[in-house]
């Protein structure tokens, strides 16, 4: 072995409690059964055993593994013979074995190792720190069919800072990947603090696939939790399932981490004085006459001016930064840049608050059990004339007086006040449509003029102005051509073409933005040669256009047996004018279909007003956004987009051709259709 001993890892004996295994028993585990010979036989790589374990004390917690794995894909040994260990703060890899079986024969690879110790700090120049460290180990001559043997451990150490992991624990147990076929597989949670444990099993299921109603129980101090696995391939959908899992933690109720994270929160509040340590902000606020004004400079000051740090190592164990010194330094995490936020609020006599939520697990939140530790992020939450507004002070490029900000999809948090619970944020109905859009088509002869105006509001409006920022002319003109190639059909009769040559001098361009009004409106023009579809069968022409991002393609294709639509659709209108210098049949069917539907998520109509030589449809979408639909209200739901999705996004016109043998024609089809 070749390395520089550090003390970010050791090579040591594991503890008493890990039960490590003899050299005499793995070779015993990796003998071939008739299992592993199916699943070797298949292609597949094999798991003889994994014994993972988790050992808790108040000062400490300790993840050991034990494992043995076969090496027959080049790809796996790529990654056995080279890996990264990344260790936090405070944490120590412990290395107990690394041997591998050939031939029969156990080999001690110990002194075939080279361990390198490197920074951890890819993500710094965006404002993401992290302390940990990356362990490099180097196996030497690992082959194709060896058996691998890893034995290790990452021991961390609670400081003073970890205050919360201090006092609380948690860990989850997610059930084996689908890919790794198991002989032996072995998970103890053992706990040695002073305090009980919970645990929650959630969307376990029986042998006919069905889910079993949660279990939970105790996990007294100085007992385990142990869950075995035998001749094991995870049978679990990923497509349509959600992973078994364990949530463990120590035993408590929302209300008492409410109160006992508060004071925390509430001393740093407390202590701050904008007007002593900020004086020109706050001398800056007193310049604007309106209340909207004050409150959007505040947000943007925090947004803009307080540089974001993502410490990773650190969101939830340490205390809140002072705002004086987030304010002096110009940088914080998302605790900072909140508290900074909150005490320009209290100075400008708004009621806000700070609340804890995890954007990533969200629909979890519900299934786990009470822990300060199943939260990441911090926002605030503030009232304002009898509404209450969720702001994400770490996001950039965000605009608008406060009704007109990004909307922010989220469903639990738990607000950091006396005495709360796990709070539901209500649903939500856009005052203002989130775009509002006008496309015309003129068509004279062989051409067509095509002109799109388009109003984005919130979200819409902040995306659309980093878009245009970040994106070449050309490409978003290339863009807008793109929708239009498909919303026109053109795809399906002249697939082969340049886009370019379809849209004669596109252009597009930002005709006003209102930052207050959060309001962006773009302009797009362009003359098509051939306008017209053209059935290559019939060689009938028609003009058409449907948005099939109208349609919500991911409702209609939504397939899971376990989770629940999460329901955070944009409001939206659209004005569609088409029209010709040709006749058009004024009493075909989908060409005078209108659409009224009235579902408990939203409503939608679709008016038409058709004349001879071209028509109008008026498309409303309204729902009630950021709202869970439960499986067994889902099928309603979809069997509306269908509606939606049966021609009821656009319109189409059917060409008479002039000429009376054209006119029979079109009698004729009339009769017999």
């Amino acid at each position: 072995m070749t390395n520089q001993q550090d003390e970010l890892y050791v090579i040591r004996k594991p503890e008493e409690w890990a039960k490590s295994l003899s050299d005499q028993q793995i070779i015993e585990l990796t003998k071939e059964t008739e299992f592993s010979k199916n699943i070797l036989d298949e292609g597949r790589d094999y798991c003889y055993f994994l014994n993972k374990k988790f050992y808790v004390t108040k000062e400490q917690h300790t993840e050991y593994i034990n494992m043995a794995y076969t090496l027959t894909d080049p790809a796996n040994l790529e990654k056995a013979s080279t890996y990264d260990i990344i260790i936090e703060e405070n944490e120590t890899f412990l290395i107990h074995r690394i041997s591998v079986i050939r031939d029969g024969q156990l080999i001690d690879k110990l002194q075939d190792i080279t361990i390198k110790v490197l920074d951890n700090e890819n993500d710094s120049a965006s404002g993401v720190i992290s302390k940990s460290k990356k362990v490099n180990i180097s196996i030497k001559d690992l082959r194709l069919y060896d058996i691998l043997i890893l034995e290790d451990a990452r021991e961390k150490t609670f400081t003073e800072k970890d205050f919360v992991r201090k006092e609380y624990s948690r860990y989850i147990w997610v059930s084996p990947d689908s890919y790794w076929a198991y002989g032996k597989y072995e998970f103890e949670l053992i706990n040695n603090r002073d305090d009980e444990f919970e645990y929650r099993k959630n969307f376990f299921r029986d042998e006919n696939g069905h889910l079993i109603e949660t279990e939970t129980g105790i996990i007294p101090l100085g007992t385990s939790y142990i869950q075995e696995l035998n001749n094991y391939l995870n049978p679990t959908d990923p497509n349509r399932e959600i992973f078994p899992y364990v949530d463990f933690a120590t035993k408590s109720e929302w209300e008492k981490l409410s109160n006992f994270i508060y004071p925390y929160y509430e001393e740093t509040i407390n202590k701050a004085n904008l007007e002593e340590f900020a004086p020109t902000l706050v001398e800056k606020l007193n310049e604007f006459d309106n209340i909207e004004d004050k409150i959007e400079y505040a947000i943007e000051y925090v947004q803009n001016h307080i540089y974001y740090i993502y410490n990773a190592d650190e969101m939830s164990g340490h205390k809140p930064q002072e705002a004086e010194i987030t304010f002096n330094n110009k940088q914080g995490d998302c605790k900072a840049k909140c508290i900074l936020l909150k005490v320009v609020f209290d100075y400008l006599g708004l009621n806000s608050s700070i609340i804890l939520l995890n954007y990533n697990t969200d629909f979890y939140l519900k299934y786990y059990l009470p822990s300060l530790l199943a939260f990441n992020h911090v926002i605030v939450k503030v009232e304002h004339q009898g509404e209450t507004y969720y702001v994400d002070p770490t996001m950039r490029g965000e605009f608008g007086w406060l009704e007109n900000r990004s909307f922010i999809y989220f469903c639990h948090y738990l607000e950091i006040k006396p005495n709360q619970t796990l709070q539901i944020r209500p649903s939500h109905k856009f005052p203002r449509f989130c775009i509002d859009e006008k496309v015309t088509i003129n068509i004279n002869g062989n051409y067509g003029d095509l002109e799109a105006e388009s109003i984005y509001r919130y979200n819409r409006a902040n995306n659309m102005r980093r878009y245009f920022k970040n994106t070449n002319k050309r490409e978003i003109v290339d863009s807008w051509n793109s929708f239009f190639y498909y919303s026109l059909n053109y795809n399906a009769d002249r697939p082969e073409m340049d886009l370019r040559e379809i849209f004669k001098d596109a252009v597009i361009e930002i005709v006003s933005d209102d930052k207050k009004r959060n309001e962006l409106k773009i302009k797009y023009k362009a003359r098509i040669e051939n306008p017209y579809f053209t059935d290559r069968n019939t060689n009938e022409r028609f003009l058409m256009y449907f948005d099939r991002n109208i349609t919500k393609t991911n409702v209609r294709d939504y397939i899971h047996k376990d989770a629940s639509f999460w329901h955070n659709f944009d409001s939206e209108k659209y004005e569609i004018n088409l029209y010709t210098d040709q006749k058009i049949d004024v009493n075909e069917k989908y060409t005078v279909q209108e659409s009224t539907i009235n579902d408990d998520y939203f409503s939608y109509t679709s008016r038409k007003k058709i004349q001879n030589n071209g028509g109008s449809v008026y498309i409303e979408y309204n729902p009630t956004t950021n709202h869970e639909i439960k499986l067994d209200e889902f099928e309603r739901f979809r069997n509306n987009h269908y509606i939606i999705a049966d021609s009821n996004f656009g319109l189409g016109v059917d060409i008479i051709e002039a000429g009376i043998g054209n006119w029979m024609k079109f009698k004729m089809k009339k009769i017999f259709k």
